[in-house]
């Protein structure tokens, strides 16, 4: 029998954990001059999105994945600006 929720936990800390290496890079370069502000922006608010859509299905996963990836996603996009 699969379990969706080891799965779900899985692809979540994928999915976030993916974002740590840019985050690092622009802050460790003090650079962001490469990274596309309508994209992060539109990142963000998708990631936002999802996370209301954990809270509304009471996924913890979802809910957790988002809330990290928000927080990292938003980084680079307040680092951008910062660094410009």
């Amino acid at each position: 029998m699969v379990d969706y929720n080891t799965i779900g936990v899985i692809a979540g800390a994928l999915t976030t954990a993916a974002y740590a290496p840019q985050v690092l890079k622009v802050w460790k370069s003090k650079s962001a001059k490469d990274i596309s502000m309508p994209t992060f922006l539109m990142l963000s608010a998708g990631t936002l999105l999802w996370f209301f859509y954990g809270i509304g299905i009471g996924s913890l996963p979802v809910m957790a994945a988002n809330a990290i990836t928000l927080v990292l996603v938003a980084a680079v996009a307040v680092m951008k600006l910062v660094y410009k």
